[in-house]
């Protein structure tokens, strides 16, 4: 994906996309993808079953929300989704984080729909 012993600027490779709701590999640890996604507004109500999910605030403020209260998350801040717990990601304003879960997982998760995109590469 990216050129060996490169180093991966994560302001530049934000500015090359402004899509919302779309996640973007921009490397690979093991059979894990570390993307980057832009949000603003509401997500989906969704579940992964099988693995936790890394959320890393890199602008803006995102609100996890869980059945049973919600994370809000600063700039710099992060927060590990466990597996199976049904959550729903909120941004009152345009936030860019970084997510690490296991190669194919859907962005969706147990919830499927409209929303559902696989990770695109971003070189």
């Amino acid at each position: 994906m990216n050129e060996p012993h490169a180093s991966v600027n994560l302001a530049h490779k934000l500015s090359q996309f402004d899509e919302l709701w779309t996640q973007k590999n921009i490397a690979d640890l093991n059979d894990y993808e570390v993307k980057l996604a832009k949000v603003k507004g509401e997500f989906v109500w969704h579940t992964h079953e099988d693995t936790d999910e890394l959320f890393l605030v890199i602008s803006g403020r995102l609100t996890i929300q869980l059945r049973d209260g919600d994370v809000v998350l600063e700039p710099g801040e992060l927060f590990v989704v466990p597996r199976g717990a049904e959550h729903c990601p909120v941004a009152d304003e345009e936030t860019a984080f970084l997510l690490l879960e296991p190669a194919g997982v859907l962005n969706t998760g147990d919830a499927g729909g409209p929303l559902t995109k696989a990770a695109e590469p971003l070189n």
